[in-house]
């Protein structure tokens, strides 16, 4: 499928599930790779965008998200380009389980970093992500003109990215994120500006199968 006449889409893809036992935050650091799992939902994505017209596939840094670009390149016959603006955001809680009860948020040394949750103050500010995305996904733009780009990145700044195409506040809920994992936002540009934004769940039916042997 290519795309309409005069418009070009950049896809925000999500990386798929990553091999994580310990439960920790990984955010930035190395040797986070993606899960058997993660590794269906990455070719379960590239399947999704097979019949699209891909120009280019631009990744985040991390293994993770390198893994879930690969299939989608070898489909389109394009080579992976790396973009450092596509990385995960910047938190001080990384290497750190974080789930309420049993994580570091539980310890009163850590609670110094909580006090400002609109900035936020435990990690790199949502404007200095929205901007980095921004400029990932302008510069996309202009590669794939009348076409199509693929960037691989990660939840928050893919919804970050989003809150600012949308102009919304850029501080929210974690949990009100609409982005799963291997999910795809899709910002559909013409000569003006942004026209359109969807979005998408290639892996659902993997997300709910996993999620009901875990409940099990």
């Amino acid at each position: 499928m290519t795309s309409v006449s005069g418009h070009t889409t950049v896809h925000l893809l999500r990386h798929g599930e990553v091999e994580n036992p310990q439960g920790v935050l990984y955010g930035r650091l190395p040797g986070y790779f993606l899960s058997d799992l993660g590794l269906k939902m990455a070719d379960r994505a590239a399947s999704a965008l097979a019949n699209r017209d891909i120009a280019t596939v631009i990744s985040s840094p991390m293994e993770r998200a390198q893994q879930t670009a690969a299939p989608i390149a070898k489909n389109h016959g394009v080579e992976i380009v790396t973009n450092s603006d596509l990385i995960e955001a910047e938190n001080i809680f990384e290497g750190k389980r974080v789930s309420v009860g049993d994580g570091v948020l539980k310890q009163p040394r850590t609670w110094r970093h909580l006090w400002n949750p609109f900035k936020p103050s435990w990690g790199e500010p949502y404007d200095i992500v929205a901007t980095r995305m921004s400029a990932a996904i302008e510069s996309a733009r202009s590669q794939a003109k009348g076409r199509e780009a693929v960037l691989v990145s990660h939840q928050l700044p893919i919804w970050i990215a989003r809150l600012a195409a949308e102009n919304r506040r850029l501080w929210h809920d974690p949990r009100s994120r609409q982005c799963t994992l291997a999910s795809v936002t899709s910002l559909t540009f013409d000569d003006e500006g942004l026209v359109a934004i969807t979005y998408s769940e290639p892996s659902r039916d993997l997300l709910e199968m996993a999620s009901k042997v875990a409940g099990a």
